[in-house]
């Protein structure tokens, strides 16, 4: 079992950035892929950014390339989420998850281990 625990979810101005911060903990020796994924009220949760563990190789989703960056500390079993120049259309409940994975940005049900979220609230 994996256990990931997110934080960093604020109420931010647009343009505007925000870190947030997972922290993953148990065996995470069935996992090569973890990263951020989110949904935003009446949508589908949808994939955000990623980080394979064994290469480094990050994927991003099209809408934040250029605004969002993700990290990992190895040493400290943590994934990061750089957000940057965030809009209104960023506004949602941000989750972390793990999973194994080929390459790419897996789909939602791709990923097997999820934490309980964070909110991030962006206005005008």
């Amino acid at each position: 079992q994996v256990q990931l625990v997110e934080s960093g979810g604020e109420s931010v101005q647009a343009g505007g950035s925000l870190r947030l911060s997972c922290v993953a903990s148990g065996n995470t020796d069935n996992t090569n892929v973890i990263g951020w994924y989110r949904q935003a009220p009446g949508k589908e949760r949808e994939g955000v950014a990623v980080i394979y563990t064994g290469g480094g190789a990050t994927y991003y989703a099209d809408s934040v390339k250029g605004r969002f960056t993700i990290s990992e500390d190895n040493a400290k079993n943590t994934v990061d989420l750089q957000m940057s120049t965030l809009k209104p259309e960023d506004s949602a409940m941000y989750y972390c998850a793990a999973g194994f994975y080929s390459h790419g940005l897996p789909i939602a049900s791709r990923m097997d281990y999820w934490g309980q979220g964070t909110q991030v609230t962006v206005s005008e």
